[in-house]
């Protein structure tokens, strides 16, 4: 894992739509119709899959995903923690947590600390405050205040805003550290172990996503507050082999952050995305049939892969469309980019047949070279 790396340059300005935009957003979802609000995960699912307009369009509409698949026929996918892993994380973050912090600025300090002097006592400030929009401003001025004071201080469960699409996304990380030099370091608490010192890459790198949605939020308070920077890397807290005896690691989050800031770059743009559907589609689930809705949310191009199943609710109809249409991003992303030109599954079979294909494409060579493999090997011995 990567050691900390400071803010960087400060993040340029956020593009505010239009209120045309969000004129047209509301129309998509229904103009009775609240939008559903953005959190850290959504916009971490937008991060791992940016090439899903559908995704990109539904979520900056703020339309009920899980809603929209139940009233197209097609389950909605569950995803998320059982009963008893939430009890567990949440057991865990207190014992992390517990005596002021005290064991969690130690693994701070002892991964991240850059030769300051260990921490004693840490401001612990009350972030209270009525309403997400009165514990953001509340959180903003706690960050403002720790950096002037100069010593260590431990935010526990912050509040922060980001503009997305026009609307603000509420974001709430386990928690975030000042450090004395003015740095902050947002802490996330997981419950999966670590083993060996590793855990289970898919989890660490969904952990980064998230993490990434609150540097970029931190960012926003950040440029307005003098001495303030903002860490790239995080710290992340997992329970140590089988125990529950807490450690850390560094995490990188540089390149989920740049994934993220296009998204949201996009997600600013997505009236160009509108633009280009049918006049008339809406995703208002009153007074439409399932077969309308179906077809409005055909109208976007979507890009199915397997890990959709634990991010997307509409996970389940792009799964039974892609396997209808043959094409191998159902497979898999990483077989997707073996297959170069070849998209589709009969594509691959006609190329392994020597029935299309160019023979000096390397894809079909290899795709050839592996069909004639597999028949020497089916071929019965002599």
């Amino acid at each position: 894992m990567s050691e900390s790396l400071g803010s960087g340059r400060p993040p340029a300005p956020e593009q505010k739509p239009t209120t045309a935009l969000r004129r047209r957003l509301a129309e998509l979802r229904g103009p009775a119709t609240p939008a559903r609000p953005l959190d850290a995960r959504a916009l971490a699912a937008l991060a791992a899959n940016p090439g899903c307009r559908r995704r990109a369009l539904l979520d900056g509409a703020g339309v009920d995903k899980g809603a929209l698949a139940e009233a197209i026929g097609s389950p909605s996918a569950a995803f998320g923690q059982s009963q008893f892993a939430f009890m567990r994380g949440n057991a865990f973050e207190a014992k992390v947590k517990g005596d002021g912090g005290t064991e969690l600025l130690r693994l701070l300090h002892e991964r991240m600390g850059k030769g300051a002097e260990p921490p004693g006592q840490a401001l612990t400030p009350d972030l209270a405050a009525a309403g997400p929009e009165g514990r953001a401003a509340r959180t903003a001025l706690a960050l403002r205040e720790a950096t002037e004071a100069g010593g260590w201080a431990l935010l526990d469960h912050p509040m922060l805003a980001l503009e997305v699409a026009g609307s603000p996304a509420y974001l709430e990380p386990d928690a975030v550290v000042v450090h004395p030099d003015g740095r902050w370091t947002v802490v996330e608490i997981k419950s999966f172990p670590m083993i060996d010192a590793a855990a289970d890459p898919s989890k660490v790198g969904a952990a980064a996503r998230q993490s990434a949605v609150y540097v970029l939020a931190l960012e926003r308070v950040a440029v307005l507050t003098k001495g303030a920077s903002v860490d790239h890397s995080v710290l992340l807290v997992c329970p140590r082999d089988f125990s529950n005896l807490p450690t850390a690691s560094v995490v990188d989050v540089r390149k989920q952050l740049a994934v993220t800031r296009r998204q949201l770059t996009r997600l600013s743009r997505i009236e160009d995305i509108a633009d280009e559907l049918p006049p008339g589609t809406t995703f208002d689930l009153d007074g439409q049939s399932g077969a309308s809705l179906a077809t409005a949310v055909e109208a976007v191009p979507a890009v199915y892969a397997p890990e959709c199943l634990a991010a997307c609710e509409l996970a389940f109809h792009c799964r039974g469309r892609a396997r209808e249409q043959g094409t191998v991003t159902a497979l898999g992303r990483s077989l997707r980019g073996e297959l170069g030109s070849l998209t589709t599954v009969e594509e691959v079979l006609a190329a392994a047949r020597g029935e299309s294909g160019d023979p000096a494409d390397p894809t079909v060579a290899a795709v050839r070279r592996a069909a004639a493999l597999r028949a020497e090997a089916g071929a019965p011995c002599h």
